[in-house]
């Protein structure tokens, strides 16, 4: 018996079917608590000129902080930059782990993971 023939991009009824947009993968470092937070693994850099993402990957999202880390100024800088990067109220933004670390892990409320990434990428492409 001969192979089964493959389709070349029809349907049944004949029409082209259209290829799937691929979506960028989520890397590791940003992660869904349920039922709707987000962790985001940070690589804080305190001392920076201006608050900005610098990279993404399955490490870490790399933020530079405008603020010097001494006495929780560079943790509240960069709550208030993620809060306002994810377009959320400072208030469902918190440090989950490593307040005295460059990394950190934040929570994020009332968010999805996709909304999240979208954002984080937004920034760093700017």
């Amino acid at each position: 018996m001969p192979p089964s023939k493959k389709s070349k991009g029809k349907s049944k009824s004949g029409e082209l079917t259209q290829p799937a947009v691929s979506t960028p993968k989520i890397p590791a470092c940003i992660r869904a608590i349920p039922p709707s937070s987000v962790a985001i693994t940070i690589h804080a850099k305190p001392g920076s000129k201006i608050a900005t993402v610098t990279d993404l990957d399955d490490d870490a999202v790399g933020v530079q902080i405008d603020a010097p880390a001494k006495d929780g100024e560079a943790n509240a800088a960069l709550i208030d930059y993620i809060s306002s990067v994810v377009g959320v109220k400072r208030r469902q933004v918190s440090i989950g782990s490593g307040s005295k670390s460059r990394d950190k892990v934040l929570i994020v409320e009332d968010v999805t993971l996709q909304g999240v990434f979208d954002a984080l990428a937004k920034v760093l492409k700017d």
